[in-house]
């Protein structure tokens, strides 16, 4: 982390943590899922800070974030991240958004058209009102709940047991943000999910969703998104399940990377 600072971001009646690469280099903000913070990035980051200034915020909730009693919507994690762009001067910042963070940047995008330069969805949550009900009335929350009562040492043990071909980095980075993410960011789990479909109809930047072999959205969704909107690109790495940029991190910025590129030439043109 060489280089990299750290800071807070005052928006929205809160503060927001994020860790930026630095640079007068093109932006390009990564959003984490659930349960993640923005130092689960720094893989990526590291991959990508070359040639990109790259900020890694803590959702609201996460990381070393404000813990609001409330506002855990993805329209709230939205407004969030906008603020961040406006306090920061971000000038036309391009978007990554894993799981939760997918959903939380194609609001961004679908809402703010003039506002970025290009959108890549990792695996977000994009899931019918049926699964969102499962999921809601699971017991992931207790699960959550449990695990805080753990050392960071039991829970790398049993993410390590999880995930066996992840790398020892990874599962630390993981564990340490698990141990910092609230009960109460768990609320974006009962709130109705925003409509994906319309969101990705309305978004106007050049797109890119990457999924798993494994993980939540489907190759049949997939066609159907780029059906809507003939400027979404579909990449799918093998051998990767919802955390695709934890499986197959080296594909996972392959595949980043080629994008950026494809957005930067068009820029050119």
């Amino acid at each position: 982390m060489t280089g990299w600072s750290t800071a807070i971001c005052e928006t929205n009646g809160i503060q927001i943590h994020y860790t930026r690469t630095g640079g007068s280099k093109p932006p390009l903000i990564l959003l984490h899922g659930l349960s993640a913070n923005g130092a689960c990035w720094s893989a990526q980051a590291h991959a990508l800070e070359g040639e990109y200034n790259v900020i890694m915020p803590d959702a609201r909730g996460h990381g070393k974030s404000s813990v609001p009693d409330y506002g855990y919507r993805y329209e709230d994690h939205a407004n969030d991240v906008v603020g961040l762009i406006k306090a920061l001067e971000l000038n036309a910042p391009i978007l990554l958004g894993h799981s939760m963070g997918g959903m939380t940047a194609a609001v961004v995008a679908s809402h703010n058209p003039k506002l970025l330069r290009g959108l890549i969805l990792a695996d977000p949550t994009f899931i019918n009102p049926k699964v969102q009900r499962e999921v809601r009335d699971s017991d992931v929350a207790d699960q959550h709940r449990r695990i805080l009562n753990k050392s960071f040492n039991e829970v790398v043990a049993e993410a390590r047991i999880r995930h066996p071909d992840r790398s020892l980095d990874i599962l630390e980075q993981s564990a340490r943000a698990r141990l910092q993410t609230s009960m109460n960011a768990f609320d974006v789990l009962s709130q109705p999910y925003p409509d994906y479909m319309e969101l990705v109809s309305a978004i106007e930047v050049p797109s890119l969703l990457v999924i798993g072999d494994a993980g939540v959205v489907s190759l049949s969704v997939a066609a159907e998104l780029q059906h809507l909107n003939p400027r979404f690109q579909v990449k799918q790495i093998s051998k990767a399940g919802h955390g695709l940029h934890f499986d197959q991190p080296e594909k996972f910025a392959a595949v980043v990377k080629s994008f950026l590129s494809s957005i930067s030439k068009e820029n050119r043109l």
